[in-house]
C-alpha cells in the first residue's frame, strides 16, 4: 500500500490514507469522538474524491462514540450513491461492540481483517 497522507488531531486520531488493489484504504489510530472526528472526515472526503470503493481499518482505534458512527453511516451513504461502498476492517472489541449494538454491521460491511476487507 502506498501511503498518501497522515493527519492527526488534537484528539489523537491519526488517520494514514494510501491505496492497495485499487481500493481507497484509511488506516485509524487512536480514539474516535467529537474532537477527533474532523480527522476521519476530512481522511473519509479526501479519499471518495479519488474513488468511490473505501475501507476504513479500525485495528488501531481504542474508542468510537455517536460521532464515529454517524460519519460511518455519511460516508457509507455518499459512496453508495456514487457506485462504490464503504467497508470496515479490524475493529477491535471495544469498537465492534457499539457497530453491533448500534446495527451498522447490517448496513456497512465489517471484516475480520484487512485482507478479508479488501478481496471478501
Amino acid at each position: 500500500m502506498t501511503d498518501t497522507e497522515h493527519t492527526t488531531a488534537a484528539g489523537g486520531l491519526s488517520a494514514v490514507t494510501g491505496e492497495r488493489d485499487g481500493i481507497r484504504v484509511i488506516s485509524l489510530e487512536g480514539e474516535i469522538d467529537h474532537h477527533s472526528g474532523p480527522v476521519l472526515q476530512q481522511a473519509l472526503q479526501a479519499s471518495a474524491d479519488r474513488g468511490p470503493r473505501v475501507v476504513i481499518d479500525l485495528r488501531g482505534v481504542r474508542f468510537m462514540d455517536s460521532s464515529g458512527i454517524n460519519l460511518l453511516l455519511a460516508a457509507h451513504h455518499d459512496l453508495t450513491a456514487a457506485g462504490g461502498w464503504l467497508r470496515l476492517a479490524a475493529p477491535s472489541a471495544a469498537v465492534l461492540r457499539p457497530i453491533r449494538l448500534v446495527g451498522i454491521d447490517a448496513v456497512i460491511e465489517c471484516h475480520p481483517t484487512l485482507p478479508h476487507a479488501l478481496h471478501p
